[in-house]
């Protein structure tokens, strides 16, 4: 194992002088290309060589909404979540009716995406009252709503079964008991679904992988905690069992780990129906599916993953002798993150000699780790591109920074970027819809991004920039 060292990986001890460049990147023979498995599907350089998305170049879109601001093509989120609505429902037709899909909202959500989502026929995984909130005011009825989380409050237990949720996801035993407390208290019976922890160590982050032991979510199947939870929901009239979920992580692109986690949760299915003499109408599979974040990601299309689970699934309950029951899958950052990319502007340039005779550039953009923390939490990688103009220049290595007092303010770690690019010129990273907007944050009280939509020429603003006096508006002195 390598040892990590907070200033990067090129200051361990022991690194070598030429590992600067991860070997998936390798110099562009052209630095104005972009390559399409990481962009929407509207992107494209126009003539004048500016990258352009929905019919407006980003120029327009810069002087009209300002930098950093996060751009996302309203036909290519809603293509890739009707790609997976119908993969999933001719998948699974012959074999439960076919199947749901609910968006992660977890990964990017405001009320005009809820609206879309509505429209298209979608269903909403929702982690707090907050998003389950934005989810209704979207127009997505309470019934295709589910309501999830380690540590649900009262609160939010209460405002789900008033809105009429479709499944609360039960993660704990102790919750067993409260949301069946809550349920009493409104006169109502609560459709539940218990999370269980099936053991998989899935092929991702370990910040990102869900389903293994040691770790805060779910009802352990090895431990029997995911047994006594059963039992216990059966003798409380106050609940309806629905059926076991589970979500094995994040960013993954081997379904081995569907595999072996559909097989455990399908013998603890069969298990209960026979022991407890109850029918399980439905099974959540999670969600989790890779995207493409750089040339190094081949990720999977929502036809294939639907195909995939499909023939698991057909497998396993043919092999365990019961019935299909109705599934459900939760893909979040699979719809949303190639959808959007973000629009910096650049500032200041600078050239730093390492060992061997490397120069890497940095160049500094107005943003940073307050839009995408990404980079920093998960070490995770993105690529960039120069957008408002076309290059004659060739590629250097670089390394796009942000503007925060932290070393660690890396937006995209390892890119060719054209040598001539530099103050003023504005720069786009792909990929950045799942859980940029989302976990943005005020650090160094700096304002948050807007998020506007394109298409057919027109921008919609769907999150509106912060300003000061929203900062301000908080402050209690």
């Amino acid at each position: 194992m390598a040892r990590t060292h907070e200033a990067g990986q090129l200051h361990a001890p022991g690194s070598s002088s030429i590992a600067y460049v991860p070997a998936w990147l390798t110099p562009p023979a052209d630095v104005n290309e972009l390559l399409p498995k990481l962009w929407a599907r509207t992107v494209e350089r126009g003539a004048d060589g500016a990258v352009r998305v929905g019919g407006l170049s980003v120029a327009e879109l810069a002087a009209e909404h300002g930098t950093p601001l996060y751009v996302l093509d309203e036909a290519d989120f809603r293509g890739r979540a009707v790609a997976f609505r119908d993969a999933f429902a001719a998948a699974f037709a012959d074999l439960c009716g076919g199947a749901d899909v609910y968006y992660a909202t977890k990964a990017f959500i405001a009320t005009g995406v809820a609206r879309w989502l509505a429209q298209d026929g979608l269903s909403l995984d929702t982690s707090s009252s907050g998003e389950l909130e934005l989810g209704l005011r979207g127009g997505v009825p309470g019934e295709r709503i589910a309501l999830h989380g380690n540590n649900k409050s009262r609160a939010e237990i209460e405002k789900a079964l008033r809105a009429g949720v479709g499944r609360i996801v039960v993660d704990s035993l102790q919750e067993v008991d409260v949301v069946a407390e809550v349920a009493a208290s409104l006169g109502v019976v609560a459709p539940v679904m218990l999370r269980i922890t099936v053991g998989v160590e899935a092929h991702t982050h370990s910040y990102i992988a869900t389903a293994h032991e040691d770790q805060k979510f779910g009802l352990s199947l090895s431990s029997g905690a995911a047994q006594a939870a059963v039992a216990k929901v059966l003798t409380r009239p106050e609940l309806r069992l629905l059926g076991l979920h589970s979500h094995i992580g994040s960013q993954i692109f081997d379904m081995g780990g569907f595999e072996v986690s559909a097989r455990r949760l399908l013998g603890l299915h069969r298990t209960v129906e026979r022991e407890h003499g109850v029918t399980l109408p439905e099974m959540d599979l999670g969600g989790g599916f890779g995207v493409a974040y750089t040339s190094e990601h081949d990720p999977l299309g929502p036809e294939e993953i639907a195909g995939r689970l499909a023939d698991i699934v057909a497998r396993e309950c043919l092999a365990q002798g019961i019935a299909v029951p109705r599934i459900s899958v939760e893909p979040g950052r699979a719809i949303a993150a190639p959808s959007t990319f973000t629009l910096y502007e650049v500032g200041t340039t600078k050239d730093v000699d390492l060992d061997g005779g490397v120069r890497r550039r940095y160049v500094s953009v107005d943003g940073g780790m307050s839009d995408n923390v990404r980079t920093a939490l998960y070490d995770a990688d993105y690529s960039a591109t120069l957008a408002s103009r076309a290059s004659g220049a060739p590629g250097v290595l670089s390394r796009v920074v942000g503007k925060h007092c932290e070393s660690g303010d890396v937006v995209v770690k390892d890119e060719f970027l054209p040598a001539d690019a530099g103050a003023g010129d504005l720069l786009a990273v792909p990929g950045t819809g799942a859980y940029c907007r989302s976990m943005a944050s005020n650090y160094n009280q700096i304002t948050r991004p807007a998020v506007v939509s394109v298409r057919d020429g027109v921008s919609t603003v769907l999150v509106r920039r912060e300003t000061p006096e929203d900062l301000l508006s908080l402050d209690a002195g």
